[in-house]
């Protein structure tokens, strides 16, 4: 799975709008064609502005996000647009959820629960997706499946273990290190709870206490520590919570090379040809299970309900089609999932997945090929190792390119991830990058967004900024349904912010270039900009830019 963990520090403009004259559409009275005199914004994000920043408007706001308010108001107003079918290939969704439940795809030709394929479609009860991980959810990473099953050709093998004699190791020592810091901080806070008499207590409190033994001036000296790191120390813990929990996924499953989390299926998933398997149900499988869920309501959570978030977009179903683990995703799970999605209505997939090693890439490939003959497009997230993807020592998979000089299709789009400050840390520290391998980057560092059981959390990761990309590709999609996956890849593409601002990138900042030289478009997703571009195409007033292509 693509997933980045933020983990704590416990362990030691010139730019312009590509937009045309006032005379160029009816859509916009007052655009703006340059950005050079947008301030950076110092003073700290309101809650609001946290939770919805991937929203907000660079100019309006001075937060780089996608221009989607303006977009509502100025542009789409009360227009009326067709129904789009989104699918979520990802982990397990939280189909009751009080945000998704209502903008959910229904397959209506199926009869809920009977344990028949009443459509004829191959798969059985398949009412909202379908569920290619059946009962197994925790899953190595693809090069330690490799290493356990000797599979793939040697070299990748030998980079299999050395990678594997590496991680391991490390992942255990963090595991033992997050798990004595954790007790630390525990015992410090029932220290101090005691002396206060308080059930929570502020970073003034705690540094009025007068410290009588050394037991008390330790626990106060560690806890002044760990208000840098939050504003609650019942924060922090849950914080030290999650990193234990991530680690001992790590050594447990995901680096464990004893493991065989596929079992519960029973099937073959190095034989493509080994089908049926899973069922028809895609819903999370326990509550930590949450990708899919906040992935789906960045896309679509119902909009102006009174509850939780606004997706980006509107006239949109959700297709959840279950097939990423935790752990690295099987290619023909993945490949599987693809044509499913295809044959059965969506068109946009959005993919927050990915891994270094893909022993049946080929298989992918041809399901993404699949998709491009059915103008299908597939929106996928760029990685969060703070990598240059195109080096070729950093292996992405899926990608549209087969690590050649050219795409063998035009139906892909690869999104990095942006953070709300404008200015050079705005890439966020995690993301990848690449003039050639990644082509635009859109909002994903601390977003809001809905989670199982009616809850709603902050995420990070390049999965958060790709289904902001399938947002804004669904509502050009809805709004002009003429055009095809190729145009709206390129209408998203050129449509953006540029400027050529230095930045750093992987949070480092011996690594600092301009953000021109970190994506092929060299641009930030804009949903106004986008839908202005997309009026001019499909009217005929404009042609698209091959060369940016």
């Amino acid at each position: 799975m693509n997933r980045t963990y933020n983990k704590l520090a416990f362990l030691s403009f010139s730019a312009s709008l590509f937009l045309m004259g006032c005379g160029s559409t009816s859509l916009v009275s007052t655009p703006v064609e340059n950005i050079d005199t947008v301030p950076l914004k110092i003073s700290e994000l309101t809650d609001y502005e946290k939770k919805h920043w991937g929203h907000l408007d660079l100019i309006r706001d001075t937060i780089p996000g996608m221009s989607v308010d303006r977009a509502y108001d100025e542009i789409i107003k009360n227009r009326k647009g067709k129904t789009i079918v989104v699918a979520v290939l990802d982990s397990g969704m939280d189909l009751e959820h009080e945000d998704i439940k209502n903008v959910l795809w229904t397959n209506t030709d199926e009869i809920p629960n009977n344990g028949k394929d009443d459509d004829g479609n191959g798969y059985v009860d398949d009412v909202h997706g379908y569920n290619f991980l059946g009962d197994a959810y925790n899953e190595q990473l693809e090069y330690v499946r490799m290493l356990r099953l000797n599979i793939g050709d040697a070299s990748d093998r030998a980079k299999a273990r050395l990678m594997l004699d590496e991680e391991y190791p490390k992942a255990l020592q963090n595991k033992q290190q997050y798990e004595q810091i954790y007790q630390v901080v525990k015992g410090a806070d029932k220290n101090v709870k005691e002396a206060l008499g308080k059930d929570t207590f502020t970073k003034e409190d705690l540094l009025s206490i007068e410290a009588k033994t050394p037991q008390m001036e330790q626990s106060i000296a560690v806890l002044s520590q760990m208000f840098a790191y939050g504003d609650s120390i019942s924060g922090v813990l849950s914080e030290l919570e999650e990193g234990i929990t991530y680690f001992a996924d790590q050594v447990n499953y995901n680096l464990n090379k004893d493991f065989n989390g596929r079992t519960p299926v029973g099937d073959d998933p190095y034989d493509i040809t080994d089908v049926p398997y899973g069922n028809g149900n895609p819903k999370n499988q326990v509550d930590t299970e949450s990708h899919g869920t906040h992935v789906a309501g960045i896309i679509a959570a119902q909009r102006n309900n009174g509850k939780g978030v606004n997706g980006v977009a509107q006239n949109v179903e959700i297709m959840s089609i279950r097939a990423v683990p935790n752990g690295d995703e099987y290619d023909k799970d993945i490949a599987l999932g693809i044509r499913y999605a295809v044959d059965n209505g969506a068109s946009i997939i959005n993919c927050s997945f990915g891994k270094a090693f893909s022993p049946e890439a080929q298989w992918v490939y041809e399901a993404i090929a699949y998709a491009a003959s059915r103008d299908v497009l597939i929106v996928h997230a760029a990685g969060n190792d703070g990598n240059d993807l195109d080096d070729p020592e950093n292996p992405n998979y899926p990608n549209d390119h087969k690590f050649g000089n050219t795409e063998f299709v035009d139906n892909v789009i690869t999104v990095g991830a942006l953070a709300s400050s404008y200015g050079s840390e705005m890439v966020a520290t995690f993301s990848n990058y690449g003039k050639q391998n990644v082509d635009v980057f859109a909002p994903g560092d601390k977003i809001y967004s809905t989670m199982p059981n009616n809850d709603y959390e902050f995420q990070g990761g390049t999965s958060m900024a790709a289904p902001a990309v399938a947002g804004v590709a669904a509502l050009i999609r809805s709004y002009y349904p003429n055009l095809s996956a190729p145009q709206i890849k390129n209408i998203i593409m050129q449509s953006g912010l540029k400027t050529k601002a230095s930045v750093i990138v992987a949070g480092d900042e011996t690594k600092a270039t301009t953000f021109d030289k970190i994506s092929k478009s060299g641009k930030m997703v804009n949903a106004y900009n986008a839908l202005i571009l997309a009026d001019n195409i499909s009217k005929g007033k404009m042609t698209l830019d091959s060369n940016s292509k």
